[in-house]
């Protein structure tokens, strides 16, 4: 099951060598299989002469994982199958990240019940949750540093979870789920070396490397916001001083448009806003530049040339062949893309700029969701997997 949910439709041949098992015995697991109503036939592959071998995938609707992507001032949660068909609508409520455990707790956990109850799941498997948040997160402690802390330190991020719902929980980083997204269904899918950045509230960034999402020695990667980049700049929230961040993130540009617009700014945004300035964010001053707004159209410009300086230093130490943007900015499209590639093409050597190629994403706003399922499936597998082994 693991082979299949990962390499997708195979042959019993590939079987046969992933596994190290005989021809017999695959296709009798495949028979067995078959009348569980766990895999079923997918079309023929491809034979260098002969007969065309028959393709074997999992079905729809055999597992089930509960998907959470908790944002600063939001979380959604959906349950996706095995083949990353969403089984219920993407439910997004105000339920705000913060650093108080049992608040967040009280909130989330009902809309979660919510959820499962109206998926009918039926005989299919709900076999854990994966869960997606900005922060330092280290997957293996199942413990986020930044956000949700535990000031007894008696229990970790994953196991309050757990406790909570029931279910065993994958934790990860926001941006290694883009990534992960990008990796299996979207630009980055049989690629080596890519950079997905993802640019929302924080700036984050996937490092793919040899065809795998990098996690670091902590599973700290990533952390591009926080680079040094103002020369005694703005106080950043992590504690230091002119981080990325604090001039090219969604917090930065919404913070500049609301000052602006205080101080007398002429601009659409505050028509768009009705004067609540407060209500100023990411996608409203998108819209405004789409509707020709200048000021809008200067701050976004001011963003991408922020980035794509801070984008040009990753080309020269990665040498990606592909870097993906992702997230709320991303979608200002040209606002953005003009201004970081001029950037881009200032500040990098241009030996290396020319074998990189810059794209936007084009999985939508839920990819992340996508993402953190292909994680918790495939962690949960693993732990199935040296269950079955230990026994």
């Amino acid at each position: 099951m693991q082979h299949l949910y990962t390499s997708g439709p195979s042959p019993v041949a590939m079987l046969c060598d992933t596994l190290s098992i005989s021809t017999p015995t695959a296709v009798k697991l495949l028979s067995e299989m078959n009348r569980e109503k766990i895999v079923e036939k997918k079309g023929q592959g491809e034979s260098i002469g002969g007969r065309r071998p028959d393709l074997f995938r999992l079905r729809r609707h055999v597992l089930f994982v509960l998907c959470i992507d908790i944002e600063l001032f939001k979380t959604s949660m959906v349950i996706v199958d095995n083949n990353n068909n969403f089984i219920t609508q993407v439910k997004s409520v105000a339920v705000p990240l913060s650093r108080n455990r049992s608040a967040f707790f009280e909130s989330l956990l009902v809309h979660v019940r919510e959820l499962i109850d109206s998926a009918n799941i039926g005989s299919g498997w709900l076999i854990g949750c994966s869960i997606g948040m900005p922060g330092l997160i280290n997957t293996q402690s199942g413990e986020n540093f930044s956000y949700l802390l535990d000031e007894t330190g008696r229990m970790s991020l994953r196991e309050a979870f757990e406790q909570h719902l029931g279910l065993p929980v994958v934790i990860q980083n926001d941006v290694k789920g883009s990534a992960l997204a990008e990796l299996r269904v979207g630009h980055a899918k049989g690629k080596k070396n890519v950079l997905v950045i993802l640019m929302d509230w924080g700036i984050g960034l996937g490092i793919i490397m040899d065809g795998k999402v990098q996690q670091g020695s902590s599973g700290f990667s990533g952390e591009m916001g926080h680079m040094p980049f103002a020369e005694n700049g703005e106080l950043c929230y992590c504690g230091k001083h002119g981080c990325l961040e604090t001039v090219a993130s969604g917090m930065t540009l919404s913070k500049i448009a609301r000052q602006g617009i205080l101080s007398g700014q002429n601009s659409i945004i505050n028509d768009l806003s009705n004067k609540e300035v407060y209500r100023i964010e990411t996608e409203l001053i998108i819209r405004a530049a789409n509707n020709g707004d200048q000021y809008s159209i200067q701050l976004l410009s001011n963003i991408g040339t922020n980035l794509g300086k801070g984008i040009s230093i990753l080309i020269q130490l990665f040498n990606p062949e592909l870097v993906i943007l992702s997230g709320k900015i991303a979608a200002a499209r040209q606002y953005i893309t003009l201004p970081m590639q001029q950037a881009i093409n200032t500040y990098c050597m241009t030996q290396i700029r020319e074998k990189t190629q810059i794209v936007s994403s084009e999985l939508g706003d839920q990819s992340r969701l996508l993402g953190y399922a292909a994680e918790g499936i495939s962690q949960f597998f693993d732990a199935m997997i040296a269950q079955a082994k230990a026994g």
